[in-house]
């Protein structure tokens, strides 16, 4: 799964996790097409309403241990969803992304992602506030 797959899964996870009833309907209704989906599919469908992200985030953080600036940090961000914040994996995620400047230049790309990670999640259903 694409590192921007694990980041839609454990967003998306954790929101419909909060909603049981939204759960057992989703499972419920892909179990009959089980054997035909493909393993990636929950991660790239769309939910079938908006999730808060910022909500699902900040309860998230709320939870950990750690003082972790998710609106404004892909490392944090990555952190906060217990996943691969490495270098190589946030390179991984500008190449998924079609980052095209310089991939050295971490600090430049580290903001270029948070933005476009941002940027992507409302386009796959993520209520995601304006201006961040």
């Amino acid at each position: 799964m694409s590192i921007f797959g694990k980041i839609v899964s454990a967003i998306f996870g954790h929101a419909e996790a909060a909603t049981p009833s939204a759960t057992a309907q989703t499972a419920t209704a892909a179990t009959p097409a089980a054997g035909t989906a493909s393993a990636s599919a929950p991660a790239s469908a769309a939910p079938a309403a908006p999730v808060d992200v910022d909500a699902v985030l900040t309860a998230l953080a709320a939870k950990s241990s750690q003082q972790l600036n998710w609106k404004e940090s892909i490392v944090d961000l990555l952190k906060l969803l217990g996943l691969d914040s490495s270098l190589d994996a946030r390179k991984q995620l500008a190449t998924e992304l079609k980052y095209t400047g310089d991939q050295n230049d971490s600090a430049t790309m580290n903001v270029w992602l948070i933005k476009e990670v941002r940027q992507k999640l409302a386009e796959n259903g993520g209520k995601v506030p304006a201006g961040l």
